[in-house]
């Protein structure tokens, strides 16, 4: 069941970015059990997954230290991000999988079935190196034209310059593109960039969504397609 407060105009679609984490790849269990092992290498308490989950979409930094408790010493909080993305590198696909459906949407979608072929792009808050090699390794990257992480630009989302850069980059408009995510973050990057917002709702952030206003809802991958093809999104 897919709703809608607005209509995107799906004609003028030319450009769709994705987000990574909880809309492409079900990364929970990873990130939490990377957490919990850089936790554990301090000596400090396991937190539970659902809390590690809240705090995920602001780039392996701020999960870091969120946490640490943000604590105030930034030596600590460097070398415990770094044991993270040692750990984070070597478990990073342990248990990640592709949401059901994202394979099959992405296909139709760059097939452009109904003669509306996108160009595609992946714009993530996670290390480009990881987020790449991710891609790579569940069959993802064929889609895109460019995978974009949270150190690949001088900002992370909800700044807009990934995302500006990618409509660049693509050599399309603002009103051609639309922003795939399944938090509050990504809709503040499309609205910041002046582009569409679609959010799924299946994701690891989707308590954050209602209040950010998208102009899309999905309750899965399946959904991409009806929402984004000529015909319009049902309800």
């Amino acid at each position: 069941m897919t709703f809608t407060p607005h209509l995107i105009p799906v004609e003028a679609i030319r450009l769709l970015v994705f987000d990574l984490d909880g809309t492409l790849i079900d990364s929970r269990r990873d990130l939490a059990n990377s957490v919990n092992a850089m936790l554990g290498h301090l000596d400090r308490p396991a937190l539970p997954e659902d809390v590690i989950a809240s705090y995920i979409g602001d780039g392996a930094g701020m999960l870091v230290r969120r946490a640490l408790g943000d604590p105030e010493d930034e030596t600590y909080v460097e070398r415990a991000l770094k044991f993270f993305l040692d750990y984070y590198r070597e478990h990073k696909l342990d248990y990640t999988h592709v949401y059901p459906g994202v394979l099959e949407s992405l296909e139709a979608l760059q097939s452009g079935a109904d003669g509306s072929g996108r160009q595609m792009a992946v714009l993530t808050n996670k290390p480009v190196g990881p987020s790449q090699a991710i891609c790579e390794a569940l069959r993802l990257s064929p889609y895109f034209f460019r995978i974009y992480g949270g150190n690949s630009f001088s900002t992370k989302k909800p700044d807009p310059q990934g995302l500006k850069a990618l409509i660049q980059e693509a050599g399309v408009d603002p009103f051609e593109t639309v922003m795939v995510g399944d938090s509050d973050i990504d809709i503040l990057t499309a609205r910041s960039a002046g582009a569409w917002a679609l959010a799924c709702r299946f994701g690891l952030s989707p308590h954050t969504l209602d209040a950010a206003d998208p102009d899309c809802f999905v309750d899965s991958p399946w959904d991409w397609t009806d929402a984004l093809s000529a015909t319009g999104i049902t309800r």
